[in-house]
């Protein structure tokens, strides 16, 4: 007996009967979410950082919830970005462009994928970015490239280091080639920073994958992934493994491999991020001393920082 006939009864049709089973909403709206063993409720989850403490496994958040996290609640400014006319090129495929963005502000209340904000750290001034993969998979189209930018340049003129939570798919079908020509505004604006001396750090959560993989993810001085099994990725695994015609490694485009292969210098968990990321801003901005006034020497882990810094 399968699950289609456990659920219907007699003379009942089966589409009936699968539209009585939860829908997004409901799983959106519901106490419980879903990880290793099973339910777990998620207000546990919430208390954990939204990290699983059975596998570790770090669930999404939102913009909000992870500068809450990293800065310290609200203690943060938030930044109203520029937002470019909508659907340029009056795409529509099962429904119109501009529909999606509707659905996508009204689910996420923002105005696009990306949000810029600036705290604090260590008594470091830092521009940071972050972005909501409920916002069309965090795609990155005109809008998020001028976030991105707006980010960059009140780093600039506020001398500040400039980070980046990277999240995302890659860039906007619904925008074409509008959407490909953010990868070069990015990169052009990074090096802009980077020509000003101003540390640019990235943060790979899970997914990082495709033109964001390609663009601004893979261009910080250091790359740091959010715990050991993000994916980051350009390509997809079985686009792949149909062109290498072999199989692929195991753990395969987890952050975990593609530090061993040298495309990630850092992984570190959540609850450790604002910590790491501090001491690594200390370092490369040579503010407030590692070095120990007792032993008058840095620890193994500050040790390891500089080195990677």
């Amino acid at each position: 007996m399968n699950w289609i006939t456990k659920i219907i009864k007699a003379g009942e049709k089966i589409k009936s009967a699968i539209h009585k089973r939860a829908t997004k909403e409901d799983v959106a709206n519901s106490d419980w979410a879903s990880c290793c063993k099973g339910p777990i409720l998620k207000k546990d989850l919430e208390e954990n950082l939204w990290v699983c403490p059975e596998c570790n496994k770090h669930h999404r958040i939102k913009p909000k919830q992870r500068f809450d996290i990293f800065f310290g609640k609200n203690n943060y400014e938030i930044f109203k970005t520029p937002i470019p006319k909508d659907d340029p090129l009056n795409w529509k495929d099962t429904k119109s462009y501009k529909d999606r963005l509707r659905g996508a502000r009204k689910k996420t209340g923002m105005d696009c994928a990306m949000m810029v904000v600036c705290g604090s750290v260590n008594n470091i001034k830092i521009t940071a970015v972050a972005s909501d993969f409920d916002f069309l998979g965090a795609s990155m189209a005109a809008a998020e490239g001028e976030a991105f930018l707006y980010g960059i340049q009140h780093a600039i003129e506020n001398q500040t280091p400039f980070l980046c939570f990277s999240s995302g798919g890659g860039m906007r079908m619904m925008e074409s080639l509008i959407s490909l020509s953010q990868m070069t505004r990015t990169t052009l604006a990074i090096n802009e920073l980077k020509d000003k001396n101003l540390p640019y750090l990235v943060c790979m959560t899970d997914p990082t994958a495709g033109g964001i993989t390609a663009s601004y993810a893979m261009l910080g001085d250091v790359n740091i992934a959010e715990s050991d099994h993000a994916l980051i990725a350009f390509a997809g695994a079985r686009v792949i493994q149909g062109t290498v015609k072999e199989e692929l490694p195991e753990g395969f485009q987890k952050s975990s491999y593609v530090q061993k292969t040298g495309f990630v210098d850092l992984i570190v968990d959540r609850k450790d991020l604002s910590e790491k990321i501090g001491t690594l801003l200390s370092i490369l901005l040579k503010k407030n001393s590692v070095i120990s006034t007792e032993e008058n020497e840095t620890t193994k882990d500050t040790q390891s920082l500089s080195k990677i810094a």
